[in-house]
């Protein structure tokens, strides 16, 4: 398939960490926000109907289906997922695999202490 010239300039893009990193993050939350609007949708619930059995606003489930919207809470999306029978699953990953993060100082395994009276 031929490139277009938005393909080439987000190539272009995307060669900035900075833009890259937030260019991810924009795809999380849409999938965030489109995995809730079908949920709910095959719940056959308005925003409204599903705000009334959270006890929230019409307003807080529009902005939890927002793309842009990064503010979802743990226990929010709990509280959505239970109303609409699904699960929510949390993911983290490594970014090269079998690389983990640098720690500032070894680990040390934990160990009871005990006092001798």
């Amino acid at each position: 398939m031929k490139k277009t010239n938005f393909d080439r300039y987000l190539e272009e893009q995307l060669e900035d960490p900075a833009f890259a990193a937030r260019f991810k993050r924009a795809g999380e939350a849409w999938d965030v926000a489109l995995q809730l609007a079908a949920l709910r949708e095959q719940a056959g619930l308005s925003q409204k109907d599903l705000a009334g059995k959270l006890k929230t606003s019409q307003q807080q489930i529009s902005r939890l289906e927002s793309p842009g919207y990064e503010g979802h809470s743990l226990s929010m999306l709990r509280c959505v997922a239970k109303v609409l029978h699904a699960r929510v699953r949390v993911v983290l990953e490594a970014d090269e695999p079998g690389k983990t993060g640098a720690l500032a100082e070894e680990t040390v395994p934990y160990r009871a202490r005990r006092t001798v009276d």
